[in-house]
């Protein structure tokens, strides 16, 4: 698998929020969305090709109970649900953080994570349309599947959270919720809503009127401390 990142630091979003774990980046994502702030696992993905017992083992010397696997979007690779499956059988908690586009492959969904952390990336993610690579069209065609949500959001505790770019994103999650509904019932106290960018004060900006919003509508706001901790560095 590519491993593009692999280090001990402090979750700084969602439920667990300030939980110290060990982040395992992998490297490759089906999605470009315009504002990726990983564009080393999207746009020009990066890392080291590294084996399964590898990766476990490094993790295991990090010494930390909570493991979060992110990406890119690590769903996609097979060797990346090995080492979640081992990690969970040595008794660490495993977060996986995806888009909600792929199922697991080969490998049930509900033995791989204690906690999916799924992130739909709304219409306003998408690239320009002259963006190379036809990945406007490409984007727009994988980034919405509701039944595969669905089923990540029955398979083990979970957490949605969108990235809120600009005012009108609210009511596509409105929409966006009402429609998985009809699927499976979600749970609005387990729904973040996240400002998109990495600059302390665009982040600002958009919380003056996002974190009222998510008063109004029973929604979570969603900090993203590590930038305030760290700055938009890697490895953190």
């Amino acid at each position: 698998m590519k491993v593009a990142e692999l280090y001990r630091s402090l979750q700084g979003e969602g439920l667990l929020a300030g939980t110290p774990s060990t982040f395992l980046r992998t490297s490759g994502c089906n999605l470009r969305c315009h504002w990726c702030d990983t564009p080393f696992t999207s746009w020009e993905p990066t890392g080291d090709e590294r084996s399964v017992g590898e990766v476990v083992e490094e993790i295991a010397a990090l010494g930390c109970r909570h493991v979060v696997v992110t990406g890119g979007e690590p769903l996609l690779f097979v060797e990346v649900m090995r080492v979640c499956e081992q990690l969970r059988a040595t008794g660490e908690h495993v977060t996986i953080e995806t888009a909600g586009t792929v199922l697991p492959p080969e490998i049930p969904a509900a033995e791989l994570a204690d906690l999916f952390s799924i992130s739909p990336k709304l219409a306003s993610s998408a690239p320009p349309p002259d963006t190379p690579g036809d990945w406007h069209r490409r984007h727009e065609a994988a980034r919405r599947r509701d039944d595969i949500v669905a089923t990540l959001l029955t398979a083990a505790n979970y957490q949605l959270k969108f990235v809120i770019d600009r005012r009108d994103d609210l009511d596509e999650v409105q929409q966006w919720l009402n429609d998985i509904d009809r699927q499976v019932h979600v749970d609005r106290s387990r729904v973040f809503l996240m400002p998109q960018g990495v600059r302390e004060d665009d982040l600002a900006e958009t919380a003056r009127w996002l974190q009222p919003a998510c008063q109004a509508h029973g929604f979570r706001f969603a900090p993203r401390h590590h930038l305030s901790w760290y700055g938009h560095t890697r490895g953190t």
